[in-house]
Protein backbone atom coordinates (compact mmCIF):
# COMPACT_ATOMS: atom_id res chain seq x y z
CA UNK A 1 0.00 0.00 0.00
CA UNK A 2 0.90 3.71 -0.60
CA UNK A 3 1.27 7.50 0.48
CA UNK A 4 0.95 9.60 -2.57
CA UNK A 5 3.25 12.58 -2.04
CA UNK A 6 2.52 15.84 -3.87
CA UNK A 7 4.50 19.01 -4.15
CA UNK A 8 3.49 22.56 -5.28
CA UNK A 9 4.84 25.81 -6.15
CA UNK A 10 8.58 26.31 -5.83
CA UNK A 11 8.93 23.11 -4.40
CA UNK A 12 7.76 21.51 -7.18
CA UNK A 13 10.13 23.43 -9.16
CA UNK A 14 12.92 22.67 -6.76
CA UNK A 15 12.76 19.06 -6.63
CA UNK A 16 11.53 19.25 -10.50
CA UNK A 17 9.12 16.47 -8.98
CA UNK A 18 4.82 16.91 -9.22
CA UNK A 19 4.39 13.78 -7.00
CA UNK A 20 5.91 10.31 -5.68
CA UNK A 21 4.42 7.67 -4.20
CA UNK A 22 5.76 6.27 -0.84
CA UNK A 23 5.37 2.60 1.00
CA UNK A 24 3.08 3.36 3.80
CA UNK A 25 4.96 0.60 5.78
CA UNK A 26 8.11 2.60 5.96
CA UNK A 27 6.12 5.99 7.31
CA UNK A 28 4.07 6.91 10.41
CA UNK A 29 3.92 10.39 10.06
CA UNK A 30 4.76 13.75 7.85
CA UNK A 31 7.72 14.32 10.36
CA UNK A 32 8.91 10.73 9.16
CA UNK A 33 8.09 11.15 5.45
CA UNK A 34 10.13 14.77 5.11
CA UNK A 35 12.82 12.86 6.83
CA UNK A 36 12.62 9.92 4.50
CA UNK A 37 12.52 12.47 1.19
CA UNK A 38 15.44 14.42 2.79
CA UNK A 39 17.68 11.74 2.41
CA UNK A 40 17.06 12.22 -1.82
CA UNK A 41 19.51 14.83 -1.99
CA UNK A 42 20.61 18.69 -2.14
CA UNK A 43 17.28 20.14 -3.30
CA UNK A 44 15.34 17.37 -1.04
CA UNK A 45 17.16 18.40 2.12
CA UNK A 46 17.03 21.93 1.49
CA UNK A 47 13.42 22.33 1.34
CA UNK A 48 12.74 19.95 3.79
CA UNK A 49 14.82 21.86 6.01
CA UNK A 50 12.38 24.76 5.73
CA UNK A 51 10.82 25.19 9.06
CA UNK A 52 7.94 26.67 7.83
CA UNK A 53 6.76 23.67 5.27
CA UNK A 54 3.43 23.58 5.07
CA UNK A 55 1.69 20.11 5.01
CA UNK A 56 -1.98 18.64 4.18
CA UNK A 57 -2.95 15.23 4.34
CA UNK A 58 -6.36 14.82 2.05
CA UNK A 59 -6.64 18.53 1.85
CA UNK A 60 -7.11 19.17 5.48
CA UNK A 61 -3.83 21.22 6.96
CA UNK A 62 -1.93 18.84 9.31
CA UNK A 63 1.17 19.38 11.94
CA UNK A 64 4.26 17.68 11.56
CA UNK A 65 3.41 14.81 14.20
CA UNK A 66 -0.06 14.06 11.99
CA UNK A 67 -0.51 10.20 11.73
CA UNK A 68 -0.71 9.22 8.06
CA UNK A 69 -1.94 5.90 6.59
CA UNK A 70 -2.03 4.08 3.17
CA UNK A 71 -4.13 5.33 0.71
CA UNK A 72 -3.57 9.17 2.10
CA UNK A 73 -2.71 12.25 -0.12
CA UNK A 74 -0.19 14.04 1.34
CA UNK A 75 0.70 17.73 -0.05
CA UNK A 76 3.90 19.73 0.48
CA UNK A 77 4.43 22.95 0.16
CA UNK A 78 5.85 26.74 1.09
CA UNK A 79 3.94 29.18 3.56
CA UNK A 80 1.52 31.65 1.53
CA UNK A 81 2.83 35.28 1.68
CA UNK A 82 1.14 38.34 1.48
CA UNK A 83 1.41 41.07 -1.06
Amino acid sequence: MTIKVLFFAAFKEQLNCEQLELDAANVNTIAEIQELLSTRGEAWQKVFATTSILSAVNHTMVDSDYAVKSGDEVAFFPPVTGG
